[in-house]
């Protein structure tokens, strides 16, 4: 058994692969074989490409573009409760040094 680690692809690689399909006109085994990825999984990097558009590749998983956002105002808010109890607590400092 290998311990090989498995290779993550961007989202801005995969879009780039299926353009060189769609746009240059490559074949999927010649691009695949350019690329050193396997032909079956840019294959189906093609055909999400070709069923989702703009929401294929959205990065962290297999997550919608609702999904992602989300994630995203989840960390944002988690980010500003933050920093407003440090400012609380700031506040409560210069409060009782200044009285």
């Amino acid at each position: 058994m290998t311990n090989q680690k498995r290779r993550r692809y961007t989202g801005e690689f995969k879009r780039e692969a299926v353009a060189l399909i769609t746009n240059q006109g490559y074949s999927i085994a010649e691009t695949a074989r350019n690329l050193g990825i396997p032909r079956g999984m840019l294959g189906r990097w093609c055909k999400e490409q070709l069923e989702k558009q703009q929401s294929a590749f959205p990065g962290t998983g297999h997550q919608s573009f609702e999904a992602e956002e989300l994630r995203r105002l989840r960390e944002e808010n988690r980010r500003l409760k933050l920093e407003r109890e440090i400012l609380k607590k700031a506040a409560a400092f210069f409060a009782k040094e200044s009285g």
